[in-house]
């Protein structure tokens, strides 16, 4: 009955909204952050470390799933994932107002959703590279471009709701958001969901250490990632303080714009997929991101430093997707493991580029452009490492 009631397409439907609920849990608590700080009275510190502590579940959580995905199965763990997830944003509001410390609260439920996040980044690429789809690197990239939608939706949505009923109801905005993961983890209990290789027939975490294609596609992803994050996390900052725009305006022109213009470059490539080819495409994509990070930087006119900024968002929408697509087609074998390392992989390179930007701006006495400056570093490797594949990882026909 059930094959019968439900579909493949219902599946991507499901990985969609998955993706959605990502950008949820790693884009709502950034907007609550000051409400928090004036609630609880902690301090600057602690809440930079519910950033810090967000990204390093998800990174352990995208070590260890290599461990337990294929035991437990992709519907399983897609279930578990969305259940963490409504908890912990539920646990926004509730858990500091129950527990003795109202920061333990905030890092318990930080805890939960991380841990969400960071199965749903593992499951979700291979659960739709498992759909028999045709135009797999289209659907990849359509794919994520629900992660851009869905920051969007929850910038604004969650701006407007705190404008009209006022700061003091913030907790009722985790609340509502919970529902999102409550309702897609009832999704994805019903749709029918494929595993990309048989069980046990995946490659072994050691295997893939052991092949240089691997490593390649790492330091790729890496630098995807840090291309993509080296930009929209302090595209607010440099438009506030390196160009002088007010903190409200700087978000629309600096993350939104960001957001929206590399979720169009998804769609738009998963739109003419057939007539565009991946890899040209991405280098293309590398050479405009060096390009926007120098208009940025070096533009005389902020309006122009700002177009740079959402030319990035442009630039990097198809890398983190296209990588996940050149892994699946030429490592057919790498299996959950695969997707699971590339995916670290991935948040490192969330983590390293943003890094970088801020310690090469301090160290240039404050100068956001000097640290954007030196993010160029990732999408010029990214295209040096794109000419590597044919000799270390020939396409598969």
């Amino acid at each position: 009955m059930t094959e019968t009631r439900w579909n493949y397409n219902h599946t991507l439907y499901a990985s969609y909204l998955g993706y959605v609920c990502q950008a949820i849990v790693n884009n709502l608590a950034p907007l609550l952050f000051l409400t928090l700080q004036r609630t609880y009275g902690i301090s600057l510190g602690q809440i930079t470390l519910l950033v810090t502590f967000n990204f390093g579940v998800q990174l352990l959580v995208d070590l260890a799933s290599t461990l337990f995905v294929d035991r437990l199965g992709y519907r399983r763990c897609a279930v578990i994932a969305h259940v963490c997830c409504a908890l912990g944003l539920a646990g926004l509001a509730v858990l500091p107002e129950l527990l003795p410390h109202p920061y333990v609260g905030l890092l318990a439920a930080v805890c939960l959703y991380a841990v969400g996040g960071g199965l749903i980044e593992v499951l979700i690429s291979p659960i739709v590279e498992a759909c028999p789809t045709e135009k797999k690197d289209a659907a990849m990239s359509l794919l994520h471009s629900f992660y851009c939608w869905g920051c969007v939706l929850v910038i604004a949505l969650s701006t407007a709701f705190l404008a009209l009923l006022g700061s003091d109801s913030w907790r009722m905005l985790p609340l509502l958001w919970a529902l999102v993961p409550a309702a897609n983890a009832m999704l994805f209990s019903r749709v029918p969901v494929n595993s990309l290789t048989p069980e046990g027939g995946g490659m072994s975490v050691r295997e893939l250490l052991r092949s240089s294609g691997f490593w390649l596609l790492a330091l790729l992803m890496v630098c995807a990632g840090a291309s993509e994050l080296s930009m929209s996390q302090w595209a607010s900052a440099f438009a506030e303080k390196g160009l002088g725009i007010s903190k409200t305006l700087g978000d629309l022109a600096g993350p939104c714009f960001f957001a929206v213009l590399m979720g169009l470059a998804r769609v738009l490539y998963a739109a003419f997929s057939d007539r565009i080819s991946l890899l040209g495409f991405m280098r293309g994509s590398c050479v405009l991101c060096v390009a926007s990070y120098l208009l940025a930087v070096f533009a005389p006119h902020p309006a122009l430093a700002l177009l740079g900024c959402g030319l990035c968002g442009l630039s990097v929408g198809i890398l983190w997707p296209g990588v996940f697509s050149i892994a699946a087609g030429r490592m057919p074998a790498g299996g959950t493991a695969l997707f699971a390392l590339l995916a670290l992989g991935g948040d490192l390179g969330c983590s390293s580029g943003p890094t970088l930007v801020g310690f090469v701006s301090e160290r240039a006495g404050g100068v956001l452009q000097a640290g954007l400056l030196a993010a160029i570093l990732f999408p010029l490797v990214l295209l040096a490492g794109s000419f590597w594949l044919r000799r270390i990882l020939p396409e598969r026909h």
